[in-house]
């Protein structure tokens, strides 16, 4: 019985030391030339006062100010926004997410943050969230 319990200990002790690959040390094994910086932002559809942006409205910024800023490509799905508002109600939009793959250097974040103030500016938003996150990118 001591045996078996000691295994047991043992085991756990092992097994606890054991977890799932972070996504930083994939990026430190990641190639140099492999490594990117991906970038999501996320625009609410929904005017403070009016109409909802529209589906000609949006693919005219993504066509006029997103694809010259990012003519190697790029990737946009619909998504469905919530937060807590200031009143304490939940807020709920529909939205549409932009992910961008790109260099991690001054000329994509100038036309990253162009892109949030060119969306705030022209249709009334509060803001454009934005995650970033480190990638190891191969084609």
């Amino acid at each position: 019985m001591r045996i078996k319990t000691g295994l047991m200990v043992a085991a756990f002790v092992l097994l606890a030391g054991c977890n799932a690959p972070s996504q930083h040390a994939a990026v430190e094994t990641c190639k140099a030339e492999n490594q990117m910086q991906q970038t999501t932002l996320y625009f609410g559809l929904n005017r403070p006062a009016g109409a909802q942006i529209t589906g000609n409205e949006w693919q005219q910024f993504v066509d006029q100010d997103v694809t010259p800023r990012f003519r190697d490509g790029l990737t946009l799905f619909d998504a469905r926004g919530q937060w807590l508002g200031n009143d304490g109600k939940v807020a709920r939009e529909p939205s549409k997410a932009l992910m961008l793959i790109h260099a991690k250097d001054a000329q994509s974040e100038k036309n990253i943050e162009a892109l949030r103030g060119i969306y705030k500016s022209r249709f009334a938003q509060e803001s454009v969230m934005r995650v970033d996150q480190p990638v190891c990118v191969q084609f």
